[in-house]
């Protein structure tokens, strides 16, 4: 007579690679959903050839920007009366920012050490959520670990660079 063991063992190895799969293709998804964030804006702080620099001082801030004369540093760039540079807790009323000016506007973004920190925030929160998924879907710890050690070393450099 045949056993039923084997058929047994059968699915639950199927339902093992179902479980791997599916939480793996979840967490690459965050991780591609947090380098999507984070380029939008670290491109013109990473890449900066070609594009203009200077110097931003905030004198007023509404509900979601912050605005400023520009004063241009990099060569060819021009001064202007007022940027938009969007608010938050990187930004504060009376401050001056080094920043660059994304093409085709007056919209800044700030540029240097705490720029490109600031650009990857939503990357560090992606490895965070990751991890989690990770370590519960995965059963992978040490990577999760990683992962969060990594994700949240990148938003407490982020948030003390900013300051």
């Amino acid at each position: 007579m045949p056993s039923a063991v084997p058929s047994t063992q059968g699915a639950q190895a199927v339902m093992r690679f179902g479980r791997f799969a599916a939480m793996g293709t979840v967490a690459v998804l965050i991780l591609i959903a947090g380098v999507w964030a984070s380029w939008a804006t670290a491109q013109h702080v990473m890449l900066t050839k070609g594009r203009e620099s200077g110097t931003v001082r905030i004198t007023g801030c509404g509900a979601d920007t912050c605005t400023g004369p520009y004063t241009p540093l990099s060569p060819g760039s021009t001064a202007r009366g007022a940027v938009v540079i969007r608010k938050s807790v990187a930004v504060r009323k009376g401050q001056t920012y080094d920043v660059v000016v994304k093409p085709d506007g007056d919209e800044v973004v700030r540029s240097g050490p705490a720029g490109v920190l600031y650009a990857w925030v939503p990357l560090g929160g992606a490895l965070l959520l990751a991890s989690v998924v990770v370590a519960g879907g995965l059963r992978r710890t040490r990577v999760a670990w990683v992962m969060a050690g990594a994700g949240a070393l990148l938003l407490t450099t982020a948030f003390v660079a900013v300051q």
